[in-house]
């Protein structure tokens, strides 16, 4: 069997893995990086966000041998210690959460919205995040902290 190695929330790690084992896979049960979840295996939820060199993308389609080499960050990477990147902070602060399920890859793909779009209106925001489905919701808070959370990014 191969073996790929990744950088992973800053952190070399290497995993044997058969040419069929995802991403996610390897983030959730060789890892233990229990973070990103797997909400419907069809790439259509986006609980399974994660960014791959930067971009994001759904783990559960992307084969772990495909991201040999890259450096991967998953909602455990995002906080320092114990001070939450400001993406996340928002999310808590503005109640962007429910039940919690989809919240990492919201954040995920919040992050990068906002790196891409750092004053996005509700409108950009709703287009931006329709690979990720909330069940809770109904988006208005999800909305607000991905703003919210944008506005403290671009702060610094």
């Amino acid at each position: 069997m191969p073996t790929v190695s990744l950088t992973v929330n800053g952190k070399a790690a290497n995993a044997t893995v058969e040419g069929r084992t995802l991403l996610v896979q390897v983030l959730r049960e060789t890892l233990k990086l229990t973070g990103t979840h797997v909400g419907c295996d069809t790439s259509q939820c986006g609980a399974c966000v994660v960014h791959v060199d930067g971009k994001p993308v759904k783990s559960c389609t992307v084969l772990a041998l495909q991201a040999d080499g890259c450096a991967v960050t998953s909602i455990e990477g995002l906080s320092q210690g114990a001070d939450l990147h400001p993406m996340q902070q928002a999310f808590r602060d503005c109640h962007g959460l429910q039940c919690g399920f989809c919240t990492p890859g919201m954040i995920m793909t919040a992050v990068d919205i906002a790196k891409r779009h750092p004053e996005a209106d509700e409108a950009t925001i709703r287009r931006e995040l329709e690979g990720n489905l909330c069940r809770c919701t109904g988006y208005a808070n999800i909305v607000k902290a991905v703003q919210t959370g944008a506005a403290a990014m671009r702060q610094g």
